[in-house]
């Protein structure tokens, strides 16, 4: 069951991401979207509900409790990133706004872009391991959250990987060999972060 809650939060995230600006640029309806918009996070707030439910309940942690943990911390530390990015290219395709810009390709603009990646995955990390650590004082039967441990575990060996991207740009920053411009389309990386939502996650 928190499985299926942790699918329909994604779900809803999009659906409600996509009502919100459809409502802005094709609709016109300026309080409608905000509205909309604005209440994207409480899918957040019915997943931590359900999980905290679920456990209190006499529930064991599993795989699922440690997702929503994770989705929970990615979710709120990409989120308004990932509107962002839904909004710049939104508005291209239907209000005639600019291009969305890509990441930077060559430093120092890219070694920045990295580190502040980075950065919202260490705070997606310790939003993560808060919620598992809260999570395992509120039961308080080791037996019973031994799986919460694991997923600790997990999200700190996905930071240290994580790490390696900006650590390999501040060491060998990417140099333009012809002139080129500093902002290009990026390698992709940045829309396969946390969940695959897009660079920028809400």
């Amino acid at each position: 069951m928190l499985l299926a809650i942790i699918a329909a939060c994604e779900i809803g995230f999009w659906a409600v991401l996509a009502a919100g600006l459809a409502a802005r640029y094709l609709l016109r309806w300026r309080r409608v979207s905000a509205v909309l918009l604005v209440s994207v996070p409480l899918l957040d707030v019915v997943l931590l509900t359900a999980t905290v439910i679920d456990l209190r309940h006499g529930a064991t942690a599993g795989f699922s409790h440690g997702l929503a943990a994770a989705y929970l911390g990615y979710s709120v530390a990409f989120g308004h990133g990932w509107v962002r990015w839904a909004d710049e290219r939104f508005a291209h395709r239907f209000a005639g706004g600019p291009p969305p810009q890509g990441a930077p390709r060559y430093a120092p603009e890219r070694t920045r872009h990295e580190w502040r990646e980075f950065g919202k995955a260490a705070i997606a990390w310790a939003i993560g391991c808060g919620v598992l650590l809260g999570m395992i004082a509120m039961v308080g039967d080791a037996d019973r959250t031994e799986a919460l441990l694991g997923w600790v575990l997990r999200l700190t060996v996905i930071l240290a990987i994580w790490s390696l991207w900006p650590i390999t740009h501040t060491l060998w920053p990417a140099r333009p060999d012809d002139g080129a411009g500093r902002n290009g389309g990026g390698d992709g990386r940045d829309t396969a972060a946390a969940g695959g939502r897009g660079e920028t996650r809400r």
